[in-house]
């Protein structure tokens, strides 16, 4: 009985309070399809540019990965990423990154789901 209930307690402290039954399975699909690696890679970057390690940036650059993976799924936000890397390609070569509406339309999701995580995640 006493371990059922510390499992229970530990089941529902991981689930965390913003997660409900109804929304569960899909909460966990959206925010955890991002590979370690890329997030790492993402949080690194965003460190980088907000000046440097310390704690408060480690903790919203997290915290912006996370809420850019509450509104893009790893698929889209790799395309959306390859995307903006790649249209800075010079030429004709880089118009197959630049012109397509797809294209321009993953890049402005970024964009804004970007933007909405950094106004989420840092005190300003």
């Amino acid at each position: 009985m006493k371990q059922t209930l510390l499992l229970s307690a530990l089941f529902i402290a991981l689930a965390g309070c913003a997660t409900t039954p109804e929304n569960a399975a899909e909460t966990a699909v959206s925010v955890n399809d991002y590979p370690t690696r890329d997030r790492v890679d993402y949080v690194l970057e965003c460190i980088a540019k907000h000046g440097g390690l310390s704690y408060i940036n480690q903790y919203a650059c997290g915290c912006k990965i996370d809420k850019i993976a509450e509104k893009l799924s790893f698929a889209e936000y790799e395309s959306a990423r390859t995307f903006v890397q790649m249209q800075k390609t010079p030429g004709e070569a880089g118009s197959a990154f630049r012109d397509p509406k797809h294209g321009k339309d993953l890049r402005k999701q970024l964009k804004e789901a970007d933007a909405a995580a950094e106004k989420a995640c840092f005190v300003k």
